[in-house]
């Protein structure tokens, strides 16, 4: 099978973090996009799936997640968004946490200038729309969280 010009992996870990029938969404400035998607992000090199995404979301989120259980990996062949020379597996977990506190004192970003730029967003489960995220595998998961 030829590579179709792929050259690099990328992996990302996602968390799904759910709280009074809420879900933490993130809108992130990447790369000079805004896109609304789950917490978490990029696999380093040496790290665990739990490792990196219990940083993510201290990074992200200022949050100390518990990692519960594997929700979904990606299954189909995935280019990057980013870059069309990059292949994305994705893995996602349902996570929980004791102290959601720090969310309390985060400050949003009056506009999304720079990239890195996010605001955290708590939506109803029930008002949860597949179609107002931006990745394709995201939209994936959150029809497969509204069938389970």
């Amino acid at each position: 099978m030829s590579n179709l010009g792929i050259e690099a992996f990328t992996i990302r870990v996602y968390g799904i973090l759910e709280k009074d029938q809420q879900i933490l969404l993130s809108r992130e400035n990447i790369y000079g996009g805004v896109y609304t998607k789950f917490p978490g992000g990029g696999l380093e090199f040496g790290e665990g799936t739990i490792d990196c995404l219990k940083r993510e979301f201290m990074e992200e989120c200022q949050l100390n997640i518990n990692v519960d259980e594997h929700f979904y990996t990606t299954e189909d062949f995935v280019p990057s968004a980013f870059s069309n020379k990059m292949q994305v597996m994705s893995i996602y977990y349902r996570v929980s946490c004791d102290d959601l506190s720090p969310l309390l004192h985060r400050t949003a970003p009056s506009k999304f200038e720079k990239h890195g730029d996010q605001d955290l967003i708590w939506k109803k489960l029930e008002e949860l729309n597949p179609h107002e995220l931006n990745l394709p595998i995201d939209r994936l998961v959150a029809e497969k969280l509204l069938a389970s």
